[in-house]
């Protein structure tokens, strides 16, 4: 089913970034954004009177690096971090003391199993084994009791060879939710684009929205009700319209 034609007034985008704009690297610190991405997604934006924004998993600033020098309204860490268009960031109103004990234990775990990486995102940690496929129970079991500790604040995010302790209350849907209230993206439809697990949050708030949700790839079960093939099919979709 093609993805619906939806003039360029009334459209609101939003885009995960890894595994949709971006195919997944080895690492988090290993991908590279190509020259052209940035000026297709400039133009686009502008195109869009600045209703484009990214909404992934990394940080805002580390999207801000990636996307560099080009500035899009952005939601970082799953929705913690919010950058609405001309806006500061916004930050959870968390206390990022509280996973220092989390961090230490789960850097130790990493050093006993070479190959896996633990992603800090001060907010937020992500362990990750897409290394070291084979430790996927071993890592959910390595997370699971420092989340316990944690004591309710934080909760566990599951993802793509990634286990990821974040706030509490936060999701990609909640920030499109937040997104929409507010110029430029206010009285447009949304269309979010979105790969993984992390995503399916961000589909059923564009759903209720009356909007368009696509997943990227063949994943099952999923809200989207729309798909697009691979990060090549969406990269040609956005320069085609």
């Amino acid at each position: 089913m093609s993805i619906p034609i939806i003039p360029e007034h009334q459209l609101a985008l939003f885009l995960d970034v890894d595994g949709t704009l971006l195919e997944i690297a080895q690492t988090p610190y290993a991908v590279i954004v190509p020259e052209s991405l940035k000026i297709t997604l400039d133009t686009l934006s502008s195109r869009l009177q600045g209703a484009l924004a990214l909404v992934s998993g990394r940080s805002v600033e580390t999207l801000d690096a990636l996307f560099a020098p080009y500035r899009f309204p952005a939601a970082g860490i799953h929705g913690c971090e919010l950058r609405p268009a001309g806006s500061a960031i916004e930050y959870p109103a968390v206390d990022a003391t509280q996973l220092a004990a989390a961090r230490d234990t789960l850097s130790t775990w990493t050093q006993r199993h070479p190959g896996t990486l633990l992603e800090d995102k001060r907010y937020a940690l992500a362990l990750h084994y897409r290394l070291r496929p084979e430790l996927e129970t071993a890592a959910l079991d390595a997370v699971l009791p420092v989340l316990t500790q944690l004591g309710g604040v934080f909760e566990l995010q599951r993802g793509k060879s990634v286990y990821e302790i974040r706030p509490v209350g936060y999701t990609k849907g909640s920030a499109i939710h937040s997104f929409v209230r507010a110029a430029p993206f206010a009285g447009r439809t949304p269309l979010f684009i979105g790969d993984d697990i992390t995503d399916e949050s961000g589909f059923e708030v564009v759903n209720e929205l009356g909007g368009v949700s696509v997943c990227v790839g063949a994943r099952e079960p999923t809200a989207a009700r729309y798909r697009l093939a691979n990060v090549d099919t969406v990269i040609s979709w956005l320069g085609s319209h």
